[in-house]
């Protein structure tokens, strides 16, 4: 019997040791996480665990080199490949090969992994080819559509840039998609030629461009190619356009005259 108990005695001081040093330790051990570092990585300086260094990143457990290939350089980035190509290559599977250039072109795109024509030439296809700018014509700030302008009192024909033929009492305008010019103020285009305005008496130049181009004064009215005077009756006035009457309150109109009765 006390050779038993002296037997749990010593097992008790036992476990009472691991308790004390060994656990301890071993906690030690796994809070500071350096002992389960892999090669080539480095503790978080936040919370627990590790992360791969520089050039390198996690498979597995373990922190292999990023292949990187000439001409390129390392992204950091834990998505994709891990690096990207250097200004004026382009990525082709694991390699970076150099962009090609064709004739008058310029690497282009904030990576350089593109190009675009210089000023005066456009693209087709893989080349660029110069906008051929016709007589009386200069560069557009766009190469699209013929990548040139007409100047000023030429108008667009095909490929040439064509004189515009302003008849007389007329201007040119900024509008070359239609003829180019309009007739000057007081003056009416027909057949391609600026006619003047028949202005009648008591009447006045409209700056419509539909109608006759004139309008009535105030007490005038239009008849046809003419302004006659408004005849108003007794007991009325002329209306808020000036060329009509309505009667004064309280009277009433009736056909040509203002009356009291109903």
């Amino acid at each position: 019997m006390r050779a038993t108990l002296s037997k749990l005695v010593s097992i008790g001081y036992a476990l009472a040791f691991l308790a004390v040093f060994v656990v301890p330790a071993e906690l030690a051990l796994a809070q500071d996480g350096k002992a389960a570092l892999p090669a080539n990585a480095t503790a978080k300086t936040y919370g627990t665990g590790w992360e791969c260094d520089s050039g390198y990143r996690d498979t597995g457990g373990t922190c292999n080199a990023v292949a990187l290939p000439a001409n390129a350089y390392l992204t950091g980035s834990s998505f994709g490949s891990g690096w990207a190509c250097q200004h004026g290559y382009k990525a082709n599977q694991d390699a970076c090969i150099a962009l090609a250039l064709p004739p008058n072109a310029y690497l282009s795109g904030s990576s350089g992994d593109s190009w675009s024509c210089e000023r005066g030439y456009r693209q087709v296809a893989k080349t660029c080819e110069a906008i051929q700018v016709p007589a009386n014509g200069y560069l557009a700030e766009s190469s699209r559509g013929t990548g040139w302008t007409c100047n000023r009192g030429y108008q667009a024909t095909a490929d040439d840039c064509v004189a515009i033929a302003v008849p007389e009492k007329a201007y040119l305008t900024g509008n070359f998609i239609k003829r180019g010019w309009e007739c000057e103020r007081g003056y009416r285009e027909a057949d391609g030629v600026c006619n003047a305005i028949d202005i009648p008496s008591n009447g006045y130049l409209s700056d419509r461009s539909y109608g006759p181009g004139w309008e009535c004064s105030r007490g005038f009215r239009s008849d046809r190619t003419k302004c006659v005077a408004v005849d108003v009756p007794e007991n009325a006035h002329l209306d808020f356009s000036g060329h009509d009457w309505d009667c004064n309150q309280p009277y009433r109109k009736r056909e040509l005259t203002c009356t009291s009765g109903d």
